[in-house]
Parts: structure tokens; sequence; C-alpha cells
């Protein structure tokens, strides 16, 4: 379908006063929970103004307290999916690479998306609640415990807190200043150029709302996404405005300049580019010598799913004493058709491995050797999906009957 583009708010007061931009978001889900449109809403709770927990909930209420955009989020929100069961209907706020994780999950027949409405949400970026806590500390000179809230606008991070007499007072700092500190964005983040989540029902954010309005720029994107957003409107639950041509322009632009930037961060942070081969394989092996076999990282990952059977599973076998592990190297072909670099990995790894970096080389090169671009299209087959390593006990029994 033809996507149309929108400028929507929410019609309830608190719900746009506590939204981020209108509070759109929060109004589709609500009136969907309130009118059986979905069953649950998967949402972001709040534990402080710089982490939030994920929650599955039929609650209306909660879904209004999740409200307003938080950016210390670390995590992907694929797997939560796979905690539902499957004849429930589900509403998603999404950034691109959760949305993707879900589709890719889709494919290995892990979820179901007919009924799962992925409300996708631009992104710039995330960055570590711990890391956002010390930058408030060491860069800002504010005590963490007094911010009240955070946000980015204009490429700069903004803490409101409390100033003397009570007074709401702000400080801000440009996110290039903090990145070039190493206090910025997560690595996965900085070299990420899928800035719109097009592969949604719904893409949503303020890219593109004129300034001082308090309004979403949404683009429909699916006829799932239609519908969501009718129920809503059908409700009274929101409204809309047709989105200008100079609010077109505007996203695009904005979209682009972020594009750019992720490209030269991807130059940035890649250390083997002016490496020799043997210097590289030097680097993979001395980092992944570090590896404790967790299996942390298989765990978290958005796009794994091996069944009992994998060998990837045998997280630490005495006879795996390889330079390189065998489970590091099945997790690298596993995923060269299908990382979506969305840094899970490296997040958890508890000896801090550069493993988005390792991913990234060996992942983009063969996607873009094969063509194809996981978490985008749901009926595109990841390439190695179907196939069957030579030296597989399925392999070998057929090759025998064959002969």
């Amino acid at each position: 379908m033809e996507p149309r583009y929108y400028l929507a708010w929410a019609t309830d007061e608190a719900i746009r006063a506590r939204g981020a931009n209108g509070g759109f978001v929060t109004a589709l889900l609500v009136s969907a929970l309130e009118t059986d449109f979905i069953d649950l809403a998967l949402v972001v709770k709040k534990k402080s103004v710089y982490e939030g927990v994920p929650v599955l909930t039929d609650d209306p209420e909660l879904v209004k307290e999740s409200a307003g955009s938080l950016h210390g989020v670390p995590w992907n929100l694929a797997k939560m999916l796979l905690e539902c069961a499957p004849d429930k209907r589900v509403g998603v706020p999404t950034k691109p690479c959760d949305a993707r994780g879900i589709i890719e999950l889709a494919k290995r027949r892990q979820i179901a998306l007919d009924d799962i409405y992925l409300i996708g949400l631009n992104c710039g970026g995330t960055l570590h609640p711990l890391r956002m806590r010390e930058v408030a500390a060491e860069l800002y000179s504010l005590d963490p415990d007094t911010v009240q809230k955070e946000e980015i606008t204009g490429g700069k991070l903004i803490f409101r807190y409390e100033g003397e007499g009570g007074a709401t007072q702000e400080k801000g700092l440009k996110i290039d200043e903090l990145e070039q500190e190493g206090r910025g964005r997560r690595d996965a983040c900085r070299a990420c150029t899928t800035k719109i989540p097009v592969m949604a029902d719904l893409a949503c954010g303020n890219w593109g709302v004129p300034k001082g309005e308090r309004k979403t720029f949404v683009e429909v994107l699916t006829e799932k996404g239609g519908a969501i957003l009718e129920n809503a409107l059908n409700k009274g639950a929101i409204e809309v405005e047709d989105a200008t041509e100079q609010s077109i322009a505007l996203r695009t632009k904005i979209e682009r300049a972020m594009q750019k930037l992720a490209e030269r961060w991807k130059d940035e942070l890649d250390l083997l580019t002016d490496k020799s081969p043997t210097e590289r394989l030097a680097f993979y092996t001395d980092q992944l010598q570090r590896c404790i076999h967790c299996g942390a990282c298989k765990a978290v990952c958005p796009v794994c799913a091996c069944d009992a059977d994998a060998k990837c599973l045998d997280l630490h076998d005495e006879q795996d004493a390889y330079a390189i592990s065998l489970y590091n190297l099945l997790r690298i072909l596993h995923l060269m058709d299908s990382c979506i670099h969305c840094g899970q990995c490296e997040e958890v790894c508890p000896v801090d491995l550069p493993l988005t970096l390792i991913q990234r080389r060996f992942s983009e090169r063969m996607q873009a050797h094969l063509d194809y671009e996981p978490g985008v299209d749901v009926t595109e087959t990841p390439p190695y999906q179907e196939t069957k390593l030579r030296w597989s006990a399925d392999a070998k029994a057929s090759e025998s009957k064959e002969a």
C-alpha cells in the first residue's frame, strides 16, 4: 500500500501532558486495549529517569504510566513476545532493531505476525542507563537523583532538574561532544543507518513536526497500521491532520542527516579497516580467547532460534580448546546472513568483548554479497535458514542413502 502521512496527538489532556510529542502512541495503545482491539500491550515501565523494564500488560492505566520517551533502553524487545500465548493480539512500540528482530523471529516460526501490531518509533540511538548517570554527575555536575526528566532534542541530551527554590532548570550538551568523550550512544546505535522503522505497521516520531508543536509525525505503512489508527480515531482517543509537504521533506532531511552521521561513525568505530589479514586474525583471536562461554550473547540475540539439536548449545566443551572456540565460530556463521546489528550481544557480555564490531564485519559483507537485508520483509527467507552443514549427521545420513 502507499504510505500515508499524518500529524497526530492524544485528545486526553493527561496523556498529552505525560506523553512525548502529544501522547499519540500511548493513546493508540490505551484505546486498543479499551476496545478489545488488542489483548496485550508490551510497554516499558519506567524505574527511574534513566531506565525502565519491559512489561506485558492488559491494563490501560499501566500503559498510561509508561508514557513518555526513554533513551536508557539498552535491550531488544523481540524475545519478550515469546512469553505471549500464540492466540493473543499484542501492540508493541518498537525501535527499528526491535521490529527487525521480531520479523526475523517470525521467519523462524517462533511467533506469528498476524496479530502483532508493530508501532514503530523513530530512533536516533539509545544510551546505557549507568552511562547516563555518570554523564549527569561528571559532565553536567548534577546529582543524578535530582534529575526529573531527560530528552534528546536538537542534537542535545537535556537533563531537567530541580534547582534553587524548587524551580525546574535544564542543562544540555551536544550528543557529538558526549560521544567524542566516549560518553554517548551505544556503538551499535551510532553505526545504525535504520532510523525510521519502515518495516513496522506505523512509524512514529517528532521528525517533521513543526517547531513548538506537541504532535507526532505518523507514517501508515500497512493495512494493520491503518486499522489500529482508525480504531483510535473512532473511539475519539486521537486527532489527526494530514502532514504537509514541508513536514514530509523535513523528516526526510533529518533521516538522511542521521544516516550520514551513522556512516561516519561506522568508519570511525571499525578498528580493523587499515589492518592486514594477519593483523585482523590476531585481533579476532586475542579478543575471542577471552570468551568464558557463558552463553549470554546467544540468550539475548533477537534472531537466534536454535533448537535442542543445535551445536551451539554445547556452550563449554573441554575439548573445544581452539584459539577461537567452535562456539564463537558457529555464532558468527549463524548470524552472517541474519544479524540485525542491534548490539545486544555486546551489551550483556561479562568480559566486554567487542561483539558488535566482530559480528558487523562478517555479517555486513555476507549480507551485501547475498543481497539480503534481514528484518525488513517477512516473506524473504534467510538465505542460510535451510542450509545443512556438510558435516552434520543429517547430511551424512543423506549422503549414505544416496550412495
